[in-house]
This record gives C-alpha cells, structure tokens and sequence, in this order.
C-alpha cells in the first residue's frame, strides 16, 4: 500500500466525478460556448458574491492574471515573504506584469496591518507604487495556516484608506472554511479579485476559478488567451469542478482532523524539532540535527509514504480524500517505527 501525502493535487477523479464529466455538454470556451463551462462560472460567482467568473487550467494563472489586471508596469505587489504567488509562480509577477513585489515576515504566512502600515511606499519617482496586497488562505508555506474574518476586514480596512487593491490566493479556501465556518460570500467581499482552486483538496483533476468584476473578468479573459490559457472543449473539466463544489466540500473537516492527528503524533517523537501549528490540511516539521530531509522521505518511501522535502530539514505531508483513515493509521505506525 502506497501512502501518498506529497500534497493535495495527486488526487484522482472518483467514479462518480468522472460520470459527471462524462455526461458534460460543451462546446467551444473561446466563444464563451461551453455550458458547463459558463455553469461553473457563473456557480462560482454567485458562490463568492462576484459579478463574473473566468474558468483557468492552473491557480497559477489565476494568480498572475489577477496581478496583471490589477497593476500596471513599476506597480509594486505586496505579500508575505512565503507567499505562493513569489516563491512557486516562477517570478511571474515581473515576467508578465513587469512590476515589483515587497516580501513581508508575517507570521505562518500571515501579514498584518502592522506590517502593511511600514510597507506602503511614498509618491516618489524612485519607489514602485504600492498597488495590490496579495493575501493567501490557506498558507501553504505556513502549514495551512489561514485568516480569521475580523483579520480580513482590518486589512481590507487599511487597502481601502490607502487606495490599495485585494486580491486573494484562496487555493485552499475551503479548507479554512470547514474550520471557521465562515461563509465563502462573507470572505470574498472584502477582495477585489479572488482565485479559487478545485483542483487540490476539493478532488478535481485540473482547474482554478477567478472571480471578481465584470469588467476585471472582460479584461482577465483576454489576458488569460494571451497567456495560452484560452481552451475549447474543456467543459469536460468544468464539470469535475462543479461536481467537487457540490459534493467535496464539508468532507474537507475530515482531512483537516487526519492532519491534526498526524500533527500531535509527530510533536512526540524524539527525532523531531518542531512542528508548525496545524490548523488545516497541511502538516510541516522540522528534523533534528543530524537528519536531513531528502534522507528523511526517502526513509518514508521504503516504508510506502511519500512525502516531499520542504527545506533542509523540513518535511510536508498534505491529507487529502484519497487517503483512509488506515492509511493515516499505517502511516503512524510507519513514523513510531523509523
């Protein structure tokens, strides 16, 4: 039995996703003539309380339309220092958008009014202009950490005062909302734009969800053709999406509960150093000295648990619904056993 906790996206279509994708109408997206296409658009608008949706292959696209739309060339992006959108979009934001970003030492992935408050940069020929604040929930890099909704407001608060756009990196989305229980509408009105991934632990093969204004949407498609990203008959895509929201969501709780469990495990064993707090489906700890990571998973493999090195002494696990609550069990037993 292979044990495969690398991340959320190795996850594979169930038989009843893939019926659903089978029975999908589609026709050609670029002429805005896929319906099941359109019917996920316009489910994930109304979901997120936004006039318009546009369906992309990655978040990664997602993610970098929404940087190009909100900025023009010498803007400056500000994040967290881990923020997905700088350490794993392949600098995208000055590739396509020509513009610069400001790292932020948040906490777990959080940024703060506090440390915005520092970072907004003065109306100077020589300083990008602070433009767009880019938050992301859930922190991948920070071990699934995620924002409250009063956190929310104060930063969205602090944007408007100063005339800086939102947009949010929801990859994980639900995953803090099955926490929180927050409503996905209530969070994603203090955004400007928000890109919604189902293709991680909500179960769907392939496909992120940008929302925001009509008009932003207008000028994000024509970005997202420019980007390659214009597709014909993928409402056979589409559907495995709308089948994820509509049945993979509230099961979310259980993947966060196994990584909590594997969490609590792994802060008693004694070649562990520390391990983040888990709030979500994201599992990240630290090795004692001498073990090293990449010696560490490859010791998990033999043993049939794949994992992946997250620096030179941290590992990732990542739940997801492919996995049993035997496998979590095996996997234990597997890390007690070592």
């Amino acid at each position: 039995m292979t044990i495969n906790l690398i991340s959320d996206t190795v996850t594979k279509p169930t038989p009843e996703m893939l019926q659903a994708m089978f029975e999908a109408e589609v026709g050609d997206d670029v002429f805005q003539e896929d319906p099941t296409i359109n019917a996920l658009q316009e489910k994930v608008a109304q979901l997120l309380g936004k006039e318009a949706a546009l369906f992309c292959p990655s978040g990664t696209m997602t993610n970098q339309i929404a940087i190009k739309v909100h900025t023009n060339p010498l803007d400056e992006v500000i994040c967290d220092k881990t923020s997905h959108i700088y350490m794993y979009e392949t600098g995208g934001y000055a590739f396509n958008s020509g513009v610069a970003i400001k790292l932020l030492d948040g906490i777990n992935g959080k940024i703060s009014v506090d440390l915005l408050t520092n970072a907004v940069n003065g109306d100077f020929d020589w300083l990008p202009k602070s433009q767009l604040v880019v938050l992301e929930n859930t922190t991948n890099k920070g071990g699934g950490n995620y924002y409250t909704l009063d956190e929310i407001k104060e930063i969205r608060g602090f944007c408007l005062e100063k005339g800086l756009k939102t947009h949010l990196d929801g990859a994980r989305l639900f995953n803090a909302l099955v926490e929180t229980n927050d409503s996905p509408l209530e969070i994603a009105r203090h955004f400007d734009s928000v890109s919604l991934c189902i293709s991680k632990g909500l179960g769907a093969p392939v496909g992120s969800v940008l929302a925001g204004k009509a008009d932003f949407i207008k000028q994000a498609r024509r970005f997202r053709k420019a980007m390659g990203g214009g597709m014909r008959q993928a409402g056979y895509l589409a559907a495995a999406c709308i089948y994820a929201l509509d049945n993979n969501v509230d099961r979310l709780k259980i993947d966060n509960d196994r990584a909590k469990k594997l969490g609590k495990i792994l802060a008693e064993l004694p070649y562990i150093e520390t391990v983040k707090p888990v709030k979500t489906n994201i599992v990240i700890f630290d090795l004692k000295k001498p073990l090293l990571a990449a010696d560490f998973v490859e010791m998990l493999a033999q043993h049939g648990v794949l994992a992946v090195p997250f620096g030179v002494r941290s590992v990732r696990f990542v739940t997801h619904l492919d996995l049993t609550e035997e496998m979590i069990d095996q996997t234990i037993e597997v890390l007690k056993n070592i």
